[in-house]
């Protein structure tokens, strides 16, 4: 009876054990060894996109003309200010 009693104890230590070694095997193998025989390789001429690290050139004018800019940040400012206005009314 006592050598039942200790099986019983051992198998799910062991059955743990054994799980744990086919994980941590799973996890060992390499990725190159993963990928198929026929698989294509990269390109090597360019793509169309640009890379992201790629910025495009400065431009020497400024994109919005500065009266306009001006007329913009009113025009923000005066909605701002309603809007303040609304929220205290509201309160």
């Amino acid at each position: 009876m006592l050598a039942l009693r200790d099986l019983q104890r051992k198998l799910p230590i062991g059955g743990a054990l054994l799980l744990m070694a086919f994980a941590l095997g799973g996890c060992s193998s390499q990725l190159a060894d993963m990928t198929p025989a026929d698989a294509q390789a990269h390109p090597r001429e360019p793509s169309s996109y640009l890379p992201v690290h790629d910025l495009p050139p400065d431009r020497d004018q400024a994109v919005i003309p500065p009266d306009q800019r001006a007329k913009i940040e009113a025009e923000l400012a005066a909605a701002r200010d309603r809007q303040a206005v609304a929220a205290k009314d509201a309160k």
